[in-house]
């Protein structure tokens, strides 16, 4: 045999032993460590991408539901203004019933007083009236029991009118 490169035969078989060697170990170790190695890191890798994805739309849903949060806000502090808006309105209207009951009141209060000032003044003239007929009556009592003349009696009349006033024995 010759030798290749200046090397002997069985250096070569022995190398030759030791690729095909080391070339079954490598598959075997391929097989049994690095497959799982990789499928390892693999599932690592997809459970991080997952974690990503996830967290993205975490994020996505929170700015959702932060632009729902704040569109209610907006809502509310609308609706609070009408609120307002509607009690000030229910106010200002309970507010004018009041007043106009109260001038109500006050009317009928003033139309009272002015019918009951008018009574007090009908009740006056009737009691100067009587005061009148009294006083009358006892001009006439004077007159029939003096038996004085026409004269005497007219001039009597009329100081007694005089006295008591033309308006008063005319009302």
């Amino acid at each position: 045999m010759e030798r290749l490169f200046n090397l002997d035969a069985q250096l070569l078989h022995d190398a030759v032993l030791l690729a095909i060697a080391v070339f079954v170990m490598f598959l075997l170790l391929s097989y049994l460590l690095f497959n799982p190695a990789r499928d390892f890191l693999k599932k690592r890798e997809e459970r991080i991408k997952g974690n990503i994805d996830s967290a993205a739309k975490a994020k996505d849903d929170a700015e959702k539901l932060r632009a729902e949060y704040e569109a209610k806000l907006r809502d509310i502090h609308k609706e609070e203004a009408d609120i307002l808006s509607a009690a000030r309105k229910k106010a200002l209207e309970n507010e004018a019933k009041i007043i106009e009951g109260a001038k109500a009141e006050a009317a009928k209060i003033i139309e009272r007083a002015n019918k009951q000032t008018e009574l007090a003044v009908k009740k006056a003239e009737d009691d100067m009236k009587k005061e009148i007929i009294t006083v009358a009556s006892m001009i006439a009592a004077k007159v029939v029991s003096e038996n004085i003349d026409l004269t005497i009696q007219d001039s009597l009349i009329d100081d007694t009118l005089k006295e008591i006033g033309d308006q008063t024995w005319q009302s």
